[in-house]
């Protein structure tokens, strides 16, 4: 079969639009990936080990891999999208792992799945909300419309699944009455986005929580983070926002910023994509400007770090519903899988060393991201709740 044939019947099965025969040449391919180690798909791959090059032209064109590593100057190259086709391409791998992303994998992917006995669903848009006496409410099975009240305040929740804090108190830098605290927590494989009282956006990644005053009083706007969280804080020059995460203080008048405070990631990182931040911590401090991030370990008692030119869109891809690994080793990987589907990493023997890089979107199920990273030469098991990489 020809290249471009092959890439119209893919693109026919992708779409729905292939009949019997087309979808069983189709899902013969994918029976060839899962089977990559056998003998006779290693003599398959090689029989169309020249179409391959055809197939990245086509599709990747001229682009190459920044890595210069002359040990991995041959990266190995998927279109998420079609990864139906990726048994064309395995004879392209040497170390690590690229791919490069479709807008249309989104749509497309999941109609390839093949439901495992052992597989875990992506995350969604799941919280608690904590009510100042104690009272939690599950934000996913609340309906839409006030869902609560603190004081003159009225929590509402959107068709689009954000809480907004709406009444007729307003942020005021002379009431010094002690303020009333609400608690959004999001779980493994959770996110959720909320509107603070002064009109400041958050969004929280999954494992992660807020805490914060239903209206804001006195000289400061202050909130409390665990896990990750993106801010877009709305302008008030008299009240500045600042956020508490492990250790360090992050302050602000008005501006779009990033933190990475996990307990178990070593850093605590926070990016800033526009305005300027301060960031406190160990007795030190930094001014951030747009496209900086700072790093800091407070249990390491270590003083802020600073690095230029971050790459922005891997800081915001688990807002944007991607992963998107950058030279990230198994670990790092593994902790992004855990946190989004509810699943612990178990080793067995050595840990790969290889570093990955590329985006997969997050709407898949876990089998599916795996089995993409399954053509780096890492395997994995899904045992319940645990995957074992061998």
């Amino acid at each position: 079969m020809e290249t471009e044939e092959l890439t119209l019947l893919i693109d026919k099965y992708l779409s729905g639009n292939a009949n019997a025969k087309e979808k069983a040449i189709v899902e013969k391919w994918y029976e060839l990936v899962d089977s990559h180690n056998s003998d006779m798909a290693t003599e398959r791959i090689e029989q169309y080990k020249a179409e391959t090059h055809q197939f990245l032209s086509q599709y990747i064109g001229q682009q190459k891999t920044a890595d210069k590593d002359p040990e991995r100057n041959l990266v190995r190259t998927i279109t998420i999208y079609r990864w139906l086709g990726a048994a064309i391409v395995l004879f392209t791998l040497t170390t690590g792992l690229y791919f490069y992303y479709n807008k249309q994998a989104n749509t497309h992917v999941a109609a390839i799945n093949k439901p495992l006995i052992n597989d875990a669903a992506p995350g969604g848009n799941k919280a608690t909300l904590t009510l100042s006496g104690g009272r939690k409410l599950i934000l996913t099975d609340a309906k839409n419309g006030i869902v609560a009240t603190q004081g003159d305040i009225a929590i509402n929740k959107t068709n689009d699944g954000e809480v907004i804090y709406t009444g007729s108190q307003q942020a005021d830098a002379g009431q010094t009455d002690a303020p009333i605290y609400n608690t959004i927590t999001t779980p493994v494989g959770g996110t959720y986005n909320l509107k603070l009282a002064d009109g400041t956006e958050v969004w929280l990644n999954a494992a992660s929580s807020i805490k914060y005053p239903v209206v804001f009083k006195g000289s400061e706007r202050l909130v409390e983070l665990t896990g990750e969280a993106y801010f877009e804080v709305a302008k008030n020059k008299a009240m500045p926002f600042r956020v508490k995460s492990a250790g360090q203080t992050v302050e602000v008048l008005g501006t779009h910023f990033n933190i990475n405070s996990y307990s178990n990631e070593q850093w605590v990182k926070t990016t800033l994509m526009e305005g300027r931040v301060k960031v406190y911590g160990n007795g030190s401090s930094a001014l951030l400007l747009p496209g900086q991030q700072s790093s800091y370990n407070a249990l390491a008692n270590q003083t802020i770090k600073v690095l230029d030119d971050v790459n922005l869109d891997e800081v915001m891809a688990w807002k944007n519903g991607k992963f998107y690994f950058a030279k990230a080793d198994i670990e790092n990987v593994m902790r992004q899988l855990e946190r989004w589907y509810d699943v612990e990493a178990i080793y067995t023997g050595n840990r790969p060393t290889d570093h990955f890089n590329g985006k997969i979107p997050k709407n898949v199920n876990l089998s599916q991201v795996l089995k993409v990273l399954e053509l780096s030469g890492v395997h994995f098991k899904i045992e319940g709740r645990k995957i074992i990489i061998r």
